[in-house]
């Protein structure tokens, strides 16, 4: 799947050459066809009889001097990612279909091989091949939001790879060390994820490791305070990038926590569990906060993902089973209802040449369809109930409470603060007077069909989540030691 994006990705910049219109079939052919391969592996792993076991584990040497070597496996969990990242990459390349007329062969060149590195890191199980991947997927977005950003693209782009290199550097000093020290206990010097799995640390090295490796991915997820490039690497990029950095980037940092820093680091990862909820709860009413006093429509709606993924590290950190569920959810659900609503707003600019929600209103008269899609998405990101965010936040409500009542009871308070930001987006836009005097049109064909895919998919997993739930259930195996009921 990897290759047939890295491929697809060339050969959109050779096409696009003669032809844009090449270059965007390609691209969705490219997309389409790792769709089709993770849905068939999704059907086969369902087949599968024992669920806590790697339902693929395939291995072959790189630079065996150096103990690298190119491994990839893939579970439940990074399945139910996968599924995710190609979903949402077919969705890319619609919404990018009329935007993007300069340079489109290798705009969507940088939009694959993006794709190609997140589906890296979500099934790398070498942590030198991770980093590599984590490097592959951080360069185009950079280009993507640099060259076909907004009008503050070269600030935005610029902060986005300050913040995400200074943490990725960090994170490769974890990665020596880890390696290091395991070459000294055992003699063999390796990269493997499942030999370094029995490494054992002295606490103090235990603490510099889990700092380097949380920096790194808490930056990407974001937590506060390392959420400030955030804001503007949203407001600035395509449609595009905004909905990959939504959806699909900020759960390369949850991933990575949940994936190597609780099973290398289980002591130290206990150590912090307090202080990490804390500020995934100073996330959550933060985030709000902000949200709630933008005019720009993506900076409102970047803020809410602050708030949102504040859910995700609150969950990770409570060490419950069902918060672990819920927090698989969320990641999933979030990158629904949050690439929804920058799609969206990227209808509205393209339309309305502002991402001021002061000059827009009234919008309801002349785009019906529009709003219709923007209710049942703010109503989502809200938590509202029969939608897929209300049973990733409730799941994460629910374990966070029998571990710590006041964290739990001060992150439900986000679910209300959600619904004052939300209410005031439809108000401002869709509602009350009419601002927007010449005619705007409502969704095309094209737009129509990518607004269905993502209703269709919150509302089943709102209304049945069980088999992601049974898909992710092999979680629970592999954090066993941390995990409580």
């Amino acid at each position: 799947m990897i290759i047939v994006l890295l491929a697809g990705g060339l050969l959109c910049w050779l096409l696009g050459r003669q032809s844009a219109g090449y270059a965007r079939w390609t691209a969705l052919l490219t997309v389409s066809a790792d769709m089709v391969l993770a849905c068939c592996l999704c059907w086969l792993y369902h087949e599968f009889p024992d669920k806590s076991s790697w339902f693929i584990n395939y291995q072959i040497n790189w630079i065996p001097s150096m103990g690298v070597s190119l491994h990839v496996a893939l579970d439940g969990f990074g399945m139910v990612l996968l599924l995710l990242t190609f979903f949402l990459g077919i969705l890319a390349v619609l919404c990018s279909w009329n935007e993007i007329r300069e340079r489109a062969g290798f705009y969507y060149f940088n939009l694959l091989w993006t794709l190609a590195g997140i589906s890296g890191v979500f099934v790398a199980m070498d942590l030198f091949l991770f980093y590599f991947c984590w490097e592959v997927m951080l360069i185009p977005m950079y280009l993507l939001i640099i060259l076909w950003g907004d009008s503050r693209r070269r600030y935005a782009a610029y902060k986005f790879f300050l913040f995400t290199q200074a943490g990725s550097l960090l994170m490769l000093l974890s990665i020596l060390a880890v390696y290091f020290i395991h070459g000294q206990q055992t003699g063999l010097y390796t990269f493997d994820y499942f030999e370094l799995l029995r490494t054992t640390f002295q606490s103090g090295t235990a603490w510099w490791i889990m700092a380097g490796f949380m920096i790194a991915f808490t930056i990407k997820l974001p937590m506060v305070p390392f959420h400030n490039w955030l804001p503007d690497a949203h407001s600035e990029a395509p449609t595009a990038g905004s909905l990959l950095l939504a959806g699909l980037l900020l759960k390369t940092g949850a991933y990575g926590i949940i994936r190597f820093v609780l099973p290398l680091l289980p002591e130290a990862s206990v150590a912090i569990s307090w202080w990490a909820m804390l500020f995934g709860v100073i996330g959550i009413i933060y985030g709000a906060f902000l949200a709630f006093s933008q005019t720009d429509i993506k900076r409102l709606i970047a803020y809410t993902s602050v708030s949102h993924m504040g859910f995700v590290l609150t969950g990770i950190f409570s060490f419950s089973e069902i918060a672990m569920q819920g927090v698989v959810m969320q990641m999933l659900t979030h990158g629904l209802s949050t690439g929804a609503l920058f799609v969206m707003a990227g209808m509205l600019k393209e339309r309305l040449h502002t991402r001021d929600i002061t000059k827009m209103g009234g919008l309801w008269t002349s785009m019906p369809a529009m709003g219709g899609a923007a209710i049942l998405f703010t109503m989502a990101s809200s938590g509202l109930p029969l939608l897929g965010n209300f049973i990733a936040e409730l799941f994460i409500l629910l374990g966070t409470f029998t571990v710590n009542v006041l964290f739990s009871v001060l992150a439900s308070v986000g679910l209300v603060l959600s619904a004052l930001y939300g209410l005031r987006l439809l108000q401002r836009v869709f509602m009350g007077a009419i601002v927007v005097t010449n005619p705007v049109r409502d969704l095309s064909t094209r737009e129509m069909l990518i607004m269905a895919a993502l209703s269709v998919s919150i509302v089943a997993l709102g209304l049945y989540p069980q088999p992601v739930i049974d898909t992710v259930h092999h979680l629970s195996f592999t954090l066993q030691p941390l995990l409580h009921e």
